[in-house]
């Protein structure tokens, strides 16, 4: 076995979930080795907690999903709800052999599995310990213009990053957006403006996703106007989208385009909420620069911050509910346009660095040690 592998399992089982004896812990695996599964299951009972494994398929998923019926997709969840209830933690691994293996689901299909499912994720994401990361395979690299080992090896050292030193500037930027009233982003194409007060912020430094690296919010639903161009690509119900610009008024999307506007709004005419946002985020993991079309890496990128139409988180709740979640991701790095972020009109972040002293921690220098 991949000597990786046993470190990433104590990190996700350890740091991640904080598995404790008598716990039980489902281990979701998508498409990744036997190998993985295994060390996780070891690492779990190493912490005395039962591990529980549901192996997954991306194939097998599509073709329950593109042929499913509403009774098919009703009796998925309540097997799932009630396996979810007797859980305290959750760890999902997502390989995929084929990002766009659910490219042909047709969207009322892909809207009504999700509406079906979607108590079993409120009860994952509020009620147990949870970490989701994806595996890294050949489609992988090739979505970040890599080779398959050059990017194994970047992919287990973002994933096995000292997550403990971003806790200080997570903290700092966490009070930071306690005290915030009006967020004010500019940049090409971009001049948005929100009010994020009496909103809960959180910070996540390696507890939910691997890799990690934000502090997200959300803003007061209807306090959202302007404009805000989005210059990272993105991929949504396997669907391939490109320089997405979302106009605002009065907290909803009022216009919607992309190299795909026809898909794109019919997204966001799933429900009453996915024209509203449920969450704004910073990241700043400084190991991840460039995007692959791979969410849970691209709304890490250093200098980026993400924009999420759709639900809201229980710990941030603004009111928006809705099946759809949706990070859609821009950097601000001078590489990228640049840009700012100014919290109650202070320059907060310039051209992807934060600024005032308390929050350089989370500059790039400090969290991989060049920096004190």
């Amino acid at each position: 076995m991949d000597p990786r592998y046993g470190q990433l399992a104590q990190v996700l089982c350890g740091f991640s979930t904080r598995l404790k004896k008598g716990e039980n812990v489902l281990i979701d695996a998508y498409d990744i080795p036997e190998e993985f599964v295994i060390a996780l299951v070891r690492a779990a009972r190493e912490r005395g907690a039962t591990p529980m494994v549901n192996i997954q398929r991306a194939r097998v998923s599509r073709e329950m999903t593109k042929g499913g019926s509403k009774e098919q997709f009703k009796l998925a969840a309540d097997h799932e709800l009630a396996r979810m209830k007797k859980m305290q933690a959750y760890i999902a691994v997502r390989g995929s052999e084929n990002i766009f293996e659910g490219s042909d689901i047709p969207a009322a299909q892909a809207k009504l599995n999700g509406e079906m499912m979607r108590s079993v994720l409120d009860h994952r994401v509020n009620k147990t310990k949870w970490v989701v990361l994806r595996w890294p395979t050949p489609s992988m690299a090739q979505q970040a213009k890599m080779s398959t080992e050059g990017f194994a090896d970047f992919y287990f050292r973002v994933c096995t990053l000292d997550y403990s030193r971003m806790i200080p500037g997570m903290e700092a930027l966490r009070q930071a957006m306690m005290k915030t009233d009006e967020v004010h982003i500019t940049g090409p194409g971009t001049d948005l403006k929100f009010n994020i007060k009496g909103m809960n912020a959180i910070p996540c430094g390696g507890e939910y996703n691997i890799p990690d690296g934000e502090v997200f919010t959300a803003p007061i639903k209807d306090s959202v106007n302007g404009v805000l161009q989005y210059n990272c690509p993105t991929i949504y119900q396997g669907v391939s989208f490109e320089n997405i610009r979302l106009v605002f008024k009065k907290g909803k999307v009022v216009e919607a385009t992309s190299n795909n506007t026809k898909r794109l709004n019919e997204i966001l005419d799933t429900d009453g909420g996915a024209r509203f946002i449920g969450e704004f985020a910073i990241g700043f993991n400084p190991h991840i620069l460039n995007p692959m079309q791979d969410i849970l890496f691209d709304e890490k990128i250093a200098g980026s911050f993400h924009f999420t139409p759709g639900k809201c988180y229980e710990t941030t709740d603004n009111g928006n509910k809705s099946s759809i979640h949706w990070d859609m991701v821009c950097i601000q790095r001078p590489e990228y346009g640049g840009g700012e972020i100014r919290f109650d009109g202070q320059v907060i972040r310039k051209d992807g660095l934060f600024v005032p002293k308390s929050l350089q921690k989370l500059n790039p220098d400090y969290l991989l040690g060049k920096a004190r």
